[in-house]
């Protein structure tokens, strides 16, 4: 058996159990995994069936071009229909989107529009606005508007919503879904409320968007509203899409929360995902106590994290936005990112001079001192600066005349303050056994560089 071509294969993903990064969660939770589409999004369901009524329609002609303003996702299976089917596809979409989203566009054979953010729907530069312009300056052109198109919801009324009920064999209790157009949380809610009314339906927002106040007020806080990062869910507008009434309880989550948790789901689960998928299932740990053990909760994991390579899965910027908690390195980790491993000492007998010449040659500006192959003491340059200024001389005095005691031993495990509060003008250095037994020195210019990268 084989489908005539790759729209066949839209629909039918699994359902996978989530077992560690939902521990201490009293219910069975169960992903369904979306990123199977061909298109490694759930908007794959809707993209198809948009384009399949408005060519029953007459809007969608031979030859047409499909527009939309699109976050990436529902572009790339509009993309998909549109090399199917012979049509040309022109999509707008924002800034704030990750550059890999946009590049598969594109490598899909779409014109894209990158649009600013941070401007109002009604302003001309948004990208809704850009889309509907567009729309109406090309001929033959099909203006999606996923956000009011009901085909939206229908898609996951006729395909999500049943795959869900048939695949828990009508046990599901509760359906978390990360909520943008709305399509998908009002179709297969819909479509699971039908067959099972006590069935709770949870949206997961985000802050800065305007989606949960509405809910609960019917009302859209302008106060609400504001930049966020978090990408796939959130809205500005309140789509028709979305049907309130079938949800019964909007849960925000932070960008750095969405962030983080899609990241342990991939190292912990082993599933790719996206940022929306990680903010689903941080929303529903917040909401973990209202959960019993035998609920079967299902997550909708919308898309694929190879979208997100550059942003969730790049640590300098999880770090720019103070994603990341800063951890200072310790005694270990600053001895492995040395860039001299080896330890020098110098004999008690030796000259100043001879110690000079070391410290010149290797670069560094204190050495432990030995006496029989024991640790005696110690030389920087202060001591021997100091005493060549008090007389030139001394040079040729041995080390052993001016040293100063032998440098501080601390653990592996010191921390970068520990050892930064033992060096000072008398110890300018500690000193370190690593787990093989061998020695090694830290000083502050290693600190600055442990610290600093």
């Amino acid at each position: 058996m084989y489908h005539e071509n790759i729209l066949g294969a839209i629909g039918n993903t699994p359902l996978v159990k989530l077992n560690k990064v939902t521990k201490g969660v009293k219910a069975t939770v169960l992903a369904k995994v979306e990123f199977f589409n061909p298109g490694n999004s759930i908007k794959d369901r809707m993209a198809l069936k948009m384009v399949e009524e408005a060519e029953k329609k007459g809007l969608l002609k031979p030859g047409g071009t499909i527009v939309e303003g699109t976050s990436g996702n529902t572009g790339m299976g509009l993309a998909i229909c549109g090399i199917v089917k012979g049509y040309k596809c022109i999509f707008t979409t924002t800034d704030k989107q990750s550059k890999e989203k946009t590049d598969v566009m594109k490598a899909m054979g779409a014109e894209v529009i990158v649009c600013p953010t941070d401007v109002e729907p009604e302003d001309p530069r948004s990208y809704y606005s850009t889309s509907r312009r567009i729309a109406q300056e090309t001929p033959n052109a099909f203006y999606v508007n996923q956000y009011d198109n009901l085909a939206n919801t229908q898609a996951h009324y006729e395909t999500t919503g049943p795959e869900i009920w048939e695949q828990t064999e009508g046990k599901i209790t509760h359906l978390v879904v990360g909520t943008g157009t709305g399509g998908t949380i009002s179709g297969a809610g819909k479509y699971l409320k039908e067959k099972n009314p006590n069935i709770k339906i949870w949206a997961i927002d985000t802050y800065g968007s305007a989606l949960k106040k509405y809910h609960e007020t019917g009302e859209i806080d302008p106060k609400e509203i504001y930049t966020y990062i978090t990408e796939g869910i959130g809205e500005d507008i309140i789509p028709a899409n979305i049907d309130f009434k079938v949800i019964d309880h909007f849960e925000k989550v932070t960008d750095k929360d969405g962030a983080l948790m899609a990241r342990r789901i991939t190292k912990e689960e082993g599933i790719f995902v996206g940022y929306s998928a990680g903010s689903a299932v941080a929303g529903l740990l917040q909401m973990k106590e209202q959960l019993k053990e035998t609920d079967v909760v299902v997550v909708v994991f919308h898309d694929h994290g190879s979208r997100y390579v550059a942003k969730l899965y790049n640590e300098d910027w999880l770090r720019d936005r103070r994603f990341l908690e800063v951890t200072m390195p310790d005694a270990e980790s600053i001895i492995r990112k040395k860039e001299v491993k080896h330890f020098l000492t110098i004999a008690k007998d030796k000259s100043l001079r001879e110690a000079i010449a070391v410290m010149k040659a290797k670069g560094i500006s204190q050495l432990p001192v030995t006496e029989n192959g024991e640790l005696v003491g110690s030389v920087s340059e202060h001591i021997i600066l100091n005493a060549l200024l008090n007389n030139l001389a001394d040079a040729q005095k041995n080390v052993g005349e001016l040293m100063s005691p032998p440098f501080p031993f601390v653990d592996l495990n010191a921390t970068t303050k520990e050892i930064s509060a033992l060096i000072n003008k008398v110890n300018s250095a500690v000193l370190v056994t690593d787990r093989g037994g061998h020695l090694h020195i830290i000083t502050e210019y290693d600190l600055i560089q442990a610290i600093a990268g």
